[in-house]
């Protein structure tokens, strides 16, 4: 159990696991005679979890917290909502380092996912890897172990590497450009969760209860609701990537798009971590500071809504964290008693990693990976951000070279793609919505 384990809830988790323990010792003696009491803790936890979920907010906090989009644009200070539109040959450079930098830092992080920052240390000294890493990782635990059912571990390395393997973090970038080509830019909730249902075939908490839900029969405008306590977790926020992708310098335009799609599974704080990090994404492609990207994406928030309260703090904090350890000391300060797979202390992370690269590609994500939690997430959007800032032409290639323009993916139909091809589709697209120059 990590640091970041509710610390009401740990202790309780920590003595289910211990009674799983005994009945399995038990049970491996030849002790019969307690089931009954193991069906009866069942009931009980079913019975607590129900009375939970019967709980409401406490009062006021849902309307500063709002998950609609009309209150959230009521709620949000003044913005820039559009801004200089790029070249397309300006377009095409940044989204090549954008789409190359998420991917990048994503594959960095995949195979040491919420590691602690000592096994992360450790492992690197074992098999002679820099740390924090510049490059791939030379090897890895379990190398012939399988990601998502499709990619195996060893592909995530430097030596193994042949294609762009399989992760969640970059699924939901391939499956947010299927979306706007099935549907359209003006695509709904419901065309978000018909497109789940087609395309996807696994999905992890808030995605897994909404899947579950939309095939279940929930109307896709309620998929995010139903029997869900992960609607303020990271997943809304690792599918920011291609609402900005499209929308180069329109951070409204790709706040929005990134709320018909948050809304399928999240709710309040994990809806506004998406529509910030798409908004921060399409500024990107028009300022040459990601700091100044980052500034631009809480315009399309709450102004006094959680989200913000905390990148305003990782921005006030910044240029006092000194490195990756330092950075996670701070945010777990700040965060204590939240997942690790909450938006909030990832979004920090990511925060902190821009600040200190300084528009060091390599040094930006590998500081990100060292710094643990969510590793891939946070990385992959860091990566992204940068990209799109400083284009691919500054994105060192051994980061990319590796992929043969090959990617793989566990999207149904489409397990294999060209790179090259999803870039064209992704400019096309881009083109299309206006925010480039003529």
């Amino acid at each position: 159990m990590n640091s970041y384990q509710q610390r009401w809830a740990g202790p309780v988790i920590e003595k289910i696991r211990e009674l799983a323990e005994w009945a399995n010792l038990r049970k491996e003696q030849g002790v019969t005679g307690f089931d009954g009491e193991l069906e009866e803790l069942g009931r009980a936890v079913e019975r607590v979890a129900a009375k939970m979920r019967c709980f409401r907010p406490a009062a006021g906090y849902e309307a500063a917290q709002p998950s609609g989009l009309a209150e959230i644009r009521r709620q949000r200070p003044a913005g820039p909502r559009v801004m200089a539109k790029p070249s397309l040959m300006g377009y095409r450079r940044r989204l090549h380092g954008a789409v190359l930098g998420r991917a990048a830092g994503c594959l960095l992080g995949s195979i040491v996912e919420f590691w602690s920052i000592e096994d992360m240390e450790n492992w690197a000294r074992y098999v002679g890897d820099a740390f924090p890493p510049v490059d791939y990782w030379s090897a890895i635990k379990d190398p012939t172990g399988t990601r998502y059912s499709v990619s195996r571990r060893e592909g995530y390395t430097r030596s193994k590497m042949t294609c762009m393997e399989a992760d969640d973090d970059l699924i939901y970038t391939w499956l947010g450009l299927l979306i706007l080509e099935d549907y359209g830019i003006d695509f709904t909730t419901k065309d978000v969760g018909e497109a789940w249902k087609k395309y996807l075939p696994l999905a992890c908490t808030a995605e897994k209860v909404a899947l579950e839900n939309l095939n279940a029969g929930v109307p896709p405008e309620k998929a995010g609701e139903v029997n869900n306590p992960y609607i303020t977790w990271i997943g809304a926020d690792i599918r920011s990537d291609p609402w900005g992708y499209v929308c180069p310098g329109m951070p409204e335009k790709a706040a929005e798009l990134a709320h018909r799609d948050a809304y399928i599974s999240h709710r309040e704080y994990g809806i506004h971590g998406e529509m910030f990090f798409s908004a921060a994404i399409a500024a990107a492609f028009a300022v040459d500071d990601p700091m100044k990207a980052i500034e631009i994406g809480l315009t399309e928030i709450p102004a006094n809504c959680r989200m913000a309260g905390d990148v305003k703090w990782a921005l006030d904090t910044m240029d006092s964290v000194k490195g990756y350890r330092d950075a996670r000391q701070k945010v777990e300060a700040r965060f204590e008693g939240l997942s690790g797979v909450h938006t909030g202390p990832n979004a920090a992370l990511t925060i902190f990693a821009l600040r200190l690269g300084r528009k060091d590609f390599t040094r930006t994500i590998g500081e990100c990976v060292a710094m643990g939690l969510d590793n891939d997430c946070t990385a992959a959007t860091a990566g992204s951000i940068l990209g799109a800032v400083i284009g691919v032409d500054n994105v060192p290639a051994h980061w990319y070279r590796p992929f043969n323009n090959k990617v793989h993916t566990y999207i149904k139909g489409h397990e294999w793609m060209a790179l090259d091809d999803l870039l064209a589709r992704f400019e096309r697209i881009g083109a299309r919505t206006g925010g480039l120059q003529s």
